[in-house]
């Protein structure tokens, strides 16, 4: 939306709703975060910003995101250092990461940490400070890729904005420092990564799933994307996403 209030008479006759009504949806969308309000006028976020910060994914494919954390979870070893971004597909790890003892969660998501220091005070959290990102609320930068050439991890746990047979694509370069440094610090690498991701591509490209020792989506993926991948001599594990119960 990106329509003047000069010109809501129209506007409210068009939907047949009053102007107190467009005002009080409007206040409420902005409240949520979901457009802004500038003199006068309700602006639509960029698509780049639609399709990337966190406010937007966050409730976005969960079913999908449930299930592949939760094939992932039995992956995760009693003691071991786990890298883990920002991504939104992770959140639904934190219950299980509860429940490993003596777990060490690296990350640079501050939305993560938050949410392992309440569902998980057992878990032991890095967090890597850098250039803050509001809107993603996570850090980039060359603090977090020094922080990360430091750490020796057993396991990154780890997403995909885009995938195009076997090649991985972000929107932002910052992220895609980020994403490498954690593939050079630990030991195996698993991708999470839903079927809306694939058959995509953005900006920056920054290798293949060759780096990840397995990925895990979920049945929706075209089958000719889960053959690329195979093609590249990755093993993938596909999961079915439960029904939203009534």
């Amino acid at each position: 939306m990106d329509g003047g209030f000069g010109t809501r008479t129209a506007g409210h006759r068009h939907f047949d709703v009053s102007l107190m009504t467009m005002h009080r949806d409007l206040d409420d969308l902005t409240g949520r975060h979901l457009l802004r309000k500038q003199r006068g006028r309700a602006v639509a976020f960029p698509a780049l910003t639609m399709e990337t910060a966190t406010r937007f994914r966050e409730n976005s494919a969960l079913a999908a995101k449930n299930a592949l954390c939760a094939a992932a979870a039995g992956r995760i070893r009693p003691g071991s250092t786990v890298l883990m971004e920002d991504s939104t597909t992770l959140f639904p790890l934190v219950p299980a990461l509860a429940e490993v003892d003596q777990l060490h969660v690296v990350t640079n998501s501050v939305g993560l940490a938050q949410r392992l220091g309440s569902a998980a005070p057992a878990v032991n959290v890095t967090l890597l400070g850098g250039h803050y990102r509001g809107d993603f609320n996570s850090c980039t930068g060359p603090t977090v890729t020094r922080a990360l050439s430091h750490i020796r991890a057993d396991l990154a746990l780890m997403s995909a904005t885009a995938v195009l047979e076997g090649r991985l694509f972000h929107p932002l370069n910052d992220y895609v420092e980020v994403k490498l440094a954690m593939l050079a610090s630990a030991e195996q690498a698993l991708l999470l990564v839903d079927h809306s991701k694939f058959g995509k591509t953005a900006t920056y490209a920054y290798g293949s799933v060759a780096d990840y020792h397995t990925v895990i989506t979920d049945t929706g993926t075209p089958d000719a994307e889960l053959a690329a991948i195979r093609d590249l001599g990755v093993p993938v594990e596909t999961v079915e996403p439960e029904e939203p119960s009534l």
